[in-house]
This record gives structure tokens, sequence and C-alpha cells, in this order.
């Protein structure tokens, strides 16, 4: 990316007025970028667990350090997201989209070839750097090249890497690690990421780099380190302690950075985390209901997977397997979403219905599945839950961003990601704790029925949190992400020409 936002700009036009190499729809162009690269970057967060072990064992250090590896990636992410909305309007999505991807690439490629514990977390930082900056960057493209109605597609198709990749992790990573390599998991991510970076720079067209002010440094750096702290805290404290001195530091040292951020910034007149979109209410409860959202669907798959192998004794490779109909459940219920429910249903009660049946569908893993239960009973149940998280993830990603404007989108989509993110490793967090604190006995370590039950009814009641910003999500704010039938009058949505 250029250093001079003048010549950045004359240079993203002159390649818009060119057009892209390969004559293809931008809509399909960014839908195929983005995608790759958030699938990717996702499909992280789950893989690389079940190769710790094996990791561990091959730089000979005990498992108590090898969780680094997973925590690195996660920190990493949380302090890139921040900067990547500026980034994004700074430099043009197409440049920063692409640079994002081919980090991430790079960090993968780089950890596959790690000859130490310490290269290894090293480079799982340059993956998560670029990770974080992909996902909101990509949304913010998106968002400036569909139609409001026409988003609600497009959150079909990103939900395809939101539910299929966390629960494909496990099985692919189990397939790698068995039958290839522990650097299989990392390599794996190269071809793809190649082929995201080579399709982007022929067929994506340069959105030209958006007026805005000088870099928010003080912003930046409060909200990197508190979200990192935070990120960090909540990633550690199930398994040291939530009373030990470096996770309470930790959290708290976080939780004042981020608060002060939240105060800085409010006065800023440019700022890196425009926290002043929150007072849209469409936005902040829709951000609201995918970041609780967040918290449950991890959260479950977590225990799920515990409860798999732990419990009933299957391997990583079967387990993932088992939970594999829940992937299948977002998919369905995201074409569901997009083709029928949000246009009948409308948004405030399509939301409803997602949260609602998210939480029936946990809290009834909770009350029925024991330590003999039938695959029989699991499937449909975690088919369900798909169905369910699919209208959460459609909804949210429609309806959240109609009354958010062109030029905010990119700072809109960095708030929205950050909830995402820090959701996913509270969910994690809170489903440990419950699992520890109301599933061992005596000297046992390993959770039993009544910590899984536990677990599984506590995320179902925390998701109960995201019923009442589903309630204030307006129908008539969010009317123009409505699906129209067609008609004579219809005047197709026109993507956002460059202006010299």
């Amino acid at each position: 990316m250029s250093a001079d936002p003048a010549a950045a700009a004359a240079d993203e036009v002159a390649d818009a007025r060119r057009g892209p190499r390969i004559a293809i729809s931008q809509k399909v162009a960014v839908c195929v970028v983005y995608v790759a690269g958030l699938f990717l970057s996702t499909l992280d967060m789950t893989i690389v667990n079940v190769a710790l072990p094996t990791i561990g064992r091959a730089f000979d250090v005990p498992s108590t350090a090898v969780d680094t590896v997973s925590i690195s990636y996660l920190v990493s992410l949380s302090v890139s997201v921040p900067a990547s909305g500026w980034l994004g309007d700074r430099f043009g999505g197409k440049r920063t989209l692409l640079t994002a991807v081919a980090v991430f690439t790079l960090g993968s490629a780089l950890c596959g070839t790690a000859q130490s514990l310490g290269q290894l977390v090293a480079f799982r930082v340059v993956q998560g750097a670029g990770g974080g900056m992909l996902a909101s960057v990509g949304m913010a493209m998106l968002l400036r090249s569909f139609a409001p109605h026409e988003r609600v597609r497009a959150s079909a198709v990103l939900s395809i890497a939101n539910g299929l990749a966390p629960t494909l992790g496990p099985v692919l990573g189990g397939v790698l690690v068995t039958q290839v390599s522990w650097r299989a998991i990392f390599y794996v991510n190269v071809p793809v990421g190649v082929f995201a970076t080579v399709f982007g720079a022929l067929c994506l067209r340069n959105q030209p780099a958006r007026p805005t002010e000088r870099f928010d440094l003080t912003g930046f750096l409060l909200a990197a380190s508190g979200f990192g702290l935070v990120m960090y805290g909540v990633s550690v404290g199930p398994e040291q302690g939530w009373s030990t001195s470096s996770v309470v530091v930790a959290l708290a040292c976080g939780t004042a950075l981020a608060t002060t951020m939240v105060v800085v910034e409010r006065s800023k007149r440019s700022p890196v985390i425009d926290v002043r979109l929150l007072k849209d209410r469409l936005f902040a409860s829709g951000t609201t209901v995918m970041t609780v959202g967040s918290v449950t669907f991890l959260g479950t798959l977590f225990t799920l997977s515990l409860y798999l192998q732990d419990e009933r004794g299957m391997t990583p490779m079967t387990a993932g397997l088992t939970t594999f109909p829940e992937a299948l459940g977002v998919v369905t219920g995201s074409q569901l979403a997009s083709r029928v429910l949000y246009r009948r249903l409308r948004p405030r009660r399509h939301l409803v219905l997602g949260v609602v049946g998210t939480s029936a569908a946990v809290a009834a893993m909770g009350l029925l599945l024991r330590a003999d239960t039938g695959r029989w009973l699991v499937v449909p149940l975690l088919f369900c839950l798909g169905l369910a998280v699919g209208q959460v993830f459609v909804g949210t990603q429609s309806a959240s961003f109609a009354t958010v404007s062109s030029s905010s989108s990119g700072r809109a989509s960095t708030l929205f990601n950050v909830g995402r993110r820090l959701g996913g490793a509270v969910g994690v967090a809170v489903a440990t704790t419950v699992l520890v604190t109301a599933g061992t006995t005596g000297t046992d370590t390993a959770p039993g029925m009544s910590g899984y039950r536990a677990a599984f009814l506590a995320l179902a009641a925390l998701n109960l949190l995201g019923l009442y910003a589903a309630t204030r999500v307006s129908d008539t704010e969010a009317a123009g992400t409505i699906p129209q039938p067609p008609s004579p009058e219809h005047t197709p949505y026109k993507e956002e020409e460059p202006q010299p």
C-alpha cells in the first residue's frame, strides 16, 4: 500500500476506470475473496486445537506452554481489528483486503516451517494480523457493493464461512494431523489464500480511497491493548484460574483501557473506533445480538466437542463428523432465511425467532443428552441448532447496517467484528468455567455429565440476553433491507462509481 494517500487515491481511480482485468460481477468477486479469507481465518480458530498435543510433543514443551499457539492468534486478531476500518478507507478496499489475505497466507506458510514454539507463536501473530484486517475490510466492501435489499442474500453466503468453518476445523485438523503432519494444518491455507489473492487482483475493482483524517494513534493503542488484554484474560482464565494474578491484572487493565478508549474516542473527530455509531439503535441492537450469539455458538461447539471426546470417547475426527450436521443446519437455515423468513417475518420477528430457537436447541442438549445418548438424537439437535443460528447470522448481517451511511461502513464493520471476535472467546471461557466448577468432583478433573448439562443450560440462558436487543430492532428502520419482488418500477442498484 502506498504511503502517499493522494497517490493511492489516484491509482485507485485509474485502476477503477480501467476496470478489472477479468470481466466479472463485482458482487461475485467481493463475495469470493471475502468468503475465502473469512473462511480461512475462522477455520484457524478451531483447526489448530486438534494439533496442539502433537505440536507440544514435536517441540518437547508442556501442554500449558503450547496453548500460546492458539492464544497468540486470538490476541493478534483483536489487536489488528481496530485499525482495519481506517486502513480500508485510507488506501482503498481492494488494496487493503488483498494485503490482508496475503499477510494471512504468508503467516500460514511460515507457521508450517516453524522450527520452535517461539517461531510458531510469532508466525501465528502474523496470521492473526491478516485475519483481523480482512474481516472488517471485506465486510465494508460487501456493504458498499450490495444494495440494502440485496444484503440478505449476501449474508446467506457469508454464513457458509461463519457456520461451516468452526465445525469443519476439528474434522480437517484430525485428518491432517493423523494422516499427514501437524504442519499440514497451516499449509492447507496457502493454496486457498493464493487463489483468493490472485483472483482478487484480476477480478476486483478498486473502491477509491476515501478522505479521512490522520490515523488516530491514541485510540488505536487504547483499543488494541485493551482488546488484546481482555482476549488474553478470557482465553487463559479458565485454565489458570480467574483469581490468578496474571488473569486478574490482564482483565482489569484491559477493561480500564477499553473504558478509557470509549471516553477518548467519543470526543475525536475521526476516531479509529467510532463508538458513537452505537447511538444508532438499529446498529447497536444488531451488533449486540451477533455478539451474544457468538458467545453461545462457539461456547456450545466447544462444550459439545468435549462431551463427544471426553464423555463419549470419540476421536477428534469422529467427534467432528458427528457435529457436522450443525454446519448443514446453518447453511440450510441461511438459505431459508434469505429466501423466505427474513422477508415474511420482517427483521424484528426474524431475529427473535433466531434467538429463541438457538436457546431452545442448546437447552434441549442440556436436558436430553446423556452419556449413552444415541446419535439419532444428537444429530437432529445439532441440525436444529444450525437452523436457528443461521437466522441470527443472516438477520444481524442484513439489518444492522441499514441506517449506517456508506462513509461510516468501514468503522461500523470494525465495531461489529470486534463484538463477534470477543464474543467467541468469551463463549469458550464461560463454557470452560462452568464445566470446571459444576462438573468436577473430588480429585477427578474431568467434567461429568452434570458439568456438560450445566454448561449447555448456562449458554442457553446467556443467549437470551440477546432477546431484548432483538426486540429493539425496528422493522421501519430496516425496511430497506427487506427484499421486494421485482416490479417494472424497480430500478436496479448501481455500485458506487469512482470519482476522480
